[in-house]
């Protein structure tokens, strides 16, 4: 979608617009119906009426929030603005650029626990975006087009491009870091992808290359991330330093130092822009598309913007789209919002032909994709100790609308495809509950909880049996749904046999609310859980709700209690996407707790 201009001598030029297809809704239109309703945008000429106050006395304020590498160049046009004494209906642009990490805000904005200090938010990616939504409780964004941009591109040291035939020689994805990985010279750092833009979409874009070659892909990719875990960095100033400064013995033979990294081209031309002589990286852009950081102009709760914050807002996106500003952001090493850039640009930050670097971007991988990788490398990360707790209460019988298939068939299928992205490392249990399923008791323990390539008794591995254990699953015809005392049943004996150094959580899959009167209340399972929690042995709830009868809200809330989270299906068949997604989000909390 084009951007929207104001009538003013500053106003953007026209862009091509940006080629990922996960382009958002763009509610920054409202501002122009704001503004009409000052009854100033006619008169003011675009903003540029004459005041006799002075620019102080008459400012408007504007924060805006900037992922780091950006920051330095936003901060460069919004001082020159000031300089300038730009206006916006006759008042001064006053504009405070503060770094903050995305992932940061973005985790921040879908908990929505507080009013956000500012009105602009412009992350490096708009996969951020889709973090910031969460459960759709939190703080609403309204991202608009991209401001600049940035190819993910793999950088290396000379020695060790020129030993992969840099620049004549070019790659896929999968074939450039099965080089890198191939070779015992090179030691490969990455940002880890929970909270690096660059290093998720790169990850995403080996996984896709990967696929494209056929065979075993899925093994590769989990192959490939336990290495790059190996060398992993919290984000991406931190995975630049770890790269070697020089040829000298002591830097390339240092085995802390990296000689290879994924990276963006602005972070390479950061890097080349203060490196000397051989510390100097080359970058190889993959010819199966490179994909680009993005940085999308957003608007931070905008129905809680005064009109004179939105007209400030909207003046400064369509200065940042301007000929001036775009030059500031080619000097700071960002491409135009449309991936285009000069090759001055490209050569400073390490590119040269007959490098792939003018080929329009891979098309962006869908938020779907994007949370399926983060679940992986999770799990490949961090090895899964998973109970799963599903539901086998008559109503699981119930036929899920279009499937001519009952809810108990669809989601033993859904639980066995997820099981395929689990290593044999991974340790995985199952229980099914109804009402008075073995005795007084709702629940069974079918599976113990073990690594899925152990042997199991009789033959084959606990993986095969446990596949043949999700199929024999069958709804206990009239039985009712005794969630609470399944819950703290499971719970307790999670917690109980917890392996540290491992992702530990329980899986409770239900369609119903809890229906047995002679269990423990729902305020006396709150208190248990409330004993039981332990933050260092840590065990997330993931409840999922299953179909339209299930309670998303009480489930989430007895699963938040231990650090997790309640998430809802309409079709089962959504819940091997849930599941990863979140063990990617529990992981996520862990972490942050940690912190």
């Amino acid at each position: 979608m084009g951007r929207h201009s104001l009538p003013d001598s500053h106003a953007a030029e026209g862009r091509r617009g940006h080629p990922s297809t996960r382009r958002r809704t763009v509610a920054i239109a409202t501002l122009l119906v704001l503004a009409v309703a000052t009854g100033t945008a006619v008169a003011a000429k675009g903003g540029l009426l004459s005041f006799s106050e002075s620019c102080e006395d008459s400012a408007v304020r504007l924060s805006v929030v900037a992922s780091p590498d950006i920051a330095p160049a936003v901060r460069s046009i919004a001082e020159q603005a000031r300089a300038d004494e730009v206006k916006a209906d006759g008042h001064c642009l006053v504009v405070e650029v503060l770094a903050r990490d995305a992932h940061k805000v973005a985790e921040a904005l879908a908990a929505g626990d507080t009013e956000p200090d500012f009105q602009v938010w412009l992350p490096d990616s708009d996969l951020w975006l889709e973090r910031a939504k969460g459960l759709g409780e939190g703080i609403p964004v309204s991202p608009s087009d991209s401001v600049a941009s940035s190819p993910v591109a793999l950088a290396m040291v000379p020695s060790a491009s020129r030993a992969l035939g840099w620049p004549r020689k070019t790659y896929t994805w999968a074939e450039l870091v099965a080089g890198a990985l191939g070779s015992d010279r090179v030691r490969l750092g990455a940002a880890d992808p929970a909270r690096s833009a660059t290093g998720l979409l790169a990850l995403a874009g080996i996984g896709a290359s990967s696929a494209r070659q056929g065979g075993d892909s899925d093994t590769r990719v989990a192959q490939t991330a336990k290495v790059l875990a190996e060398r992993m960095s919290d984000g991406d100033t931190q995975v630049l330093e770890t790269l070697a400064r020089s040829t000298s013995g002591a830097e390339e033979g240092n085995p802390k130092r990296n000689q290879a990294a994924l990276i963006s081209e602005q972070a390479a031309f950061t890097h080349n822009t203060e490196a000397t002589g051989a510390g100097k990286l080359d970058l190889f852009y993959p010819e199966d598309g490179t994909p680009l950081l993005d940085y999308p102009y957003t608007l931070v709760n905008e129905a809680r913007l005064s009109t004179a914050e939105s007209r400030a807002a909207l003046r400064f996106m369509n200065l940042l789209g301007d000929r001036d500003a775009q030059a500031t952001f080619a000097e700071h090493g960002f491409r135009a919002g449309d991936g285009s850039a000069e090759d001055s640009l490209v050569a400073a930050a390490g590119g040269r032909k007959p490098q792939p670097y003018a080929e329009p971007a891979v098309e962006a991988p869908s938020d779907e994709e994007l949370q399926e990788t983060l679940g992986m490398w999770t799990i490949t990360v961090q090895s899964a100790r998973l109970t799963t707790v599903v539901d086998a209460s008559g109503s699981m019988a119930t036929l899920v609308p279009g499937r001519n298939q009952s809810r108990m068939k669809v989601t033993k299928e859904s639980l066995i495809q997820a099981l395929d992205q689990f290593t044999p490392d991974d340790e995985i249990g199952l229980w099914k509950f109804a009402t008075t399923l073995d005795g007084e008791q709702d629940y069974r323990r079918l599976m113990e909880t073990k690594r899925l390539g152990d042997p199991a008794a009789g033959g084959g591995t606990h993986r095969e049996k446990l596949t043949a254990a999700f199929a024999a699953l069958q709804p206990v015809p009239g039985g009712a749904t005794g969630l609470y005392d399944t819950t703290l049943a499971s719970y307790k004996e999670a917690r109980s046999t917890y392996v540290k150094g491992k992702f530990n959580a329980l899986v409770i899959l239900t369609d119903g609310s809890n229906q047995d009167t002679d269990g423990i209340s729902r305020s006396g399972l709150v208190t248990e859980l409330k004993k039981l929690v332990d933050p260092e042995r840590p065990v997330p709830v993931i409840a999922i709700a299953v179909g339209p009868d299930a309670d998303r809200d009480e489930v989430a809330e007895i699963a938040r209690i231990t650090g997790g989270d309640g998430y809802e299906v309409s079709d089962p068949a959504e819940i091997q996407a849930v599941i990863l997604q979140a063990i990617m989000a529990a992981g996520q909390n862990g972490r942050a707790a940690e912190e």
